[in-house]
């Protein structure tokens, strides 16, 4: 699960419908090989494919990837771990995509508040 720390290292999400894989990229601290080496681990990280095979990932996807990258750079979690973490029954309470969102939602306004309070 991302932790506070973690998500004070990583740019917020901008409020776009699709990010490309360098996008992607920056915002969640990965190269682009790693993310298509991912994409073959993880079966529930799937972007959308569009012409010439052009990757487009979704706002669920960047968080998807942030929490697959706190379990193995942060936790220390193997790929396999990693994947029995995502896929198991408590899975499904901690890595609840709303609970994701609300805590980015969350950092978001913070950011602004401070930026208002300057």
């Amino acid at each position: 699960m991302l932790d506070q720390g973690n998500n004070t290292e990583l740019p917020a999400i901008p409020a776009k419908r699709y990010f490309t894989i360098g996008e992607v990229s920056e915002l969640c601290g990965v190269k682009p090989h790693v993310l298509r080496y991912w994409e073959q681990e993880f079966p529930a990280l799937n972007p959308v494919k569009r012409r010439g095979n052009r990757r487009y990932y979704q706002r669920h996807d960047v968080l998807m990837i942030r929490q697959i990258r706190a379990l193995l750079y942060d936790e220390g979690f193997t790929i396999t771990g990693a994947r029995a973490r995502l896929e198991g029954p408590q899975a499904r309470m901690e890595s609840s995509i709303s609970h994701q969102i609300v805590r980015q939602v969350r950092m978001e306004l913070e950011e602004v508040l401070s930026l208002l309070r300057r």
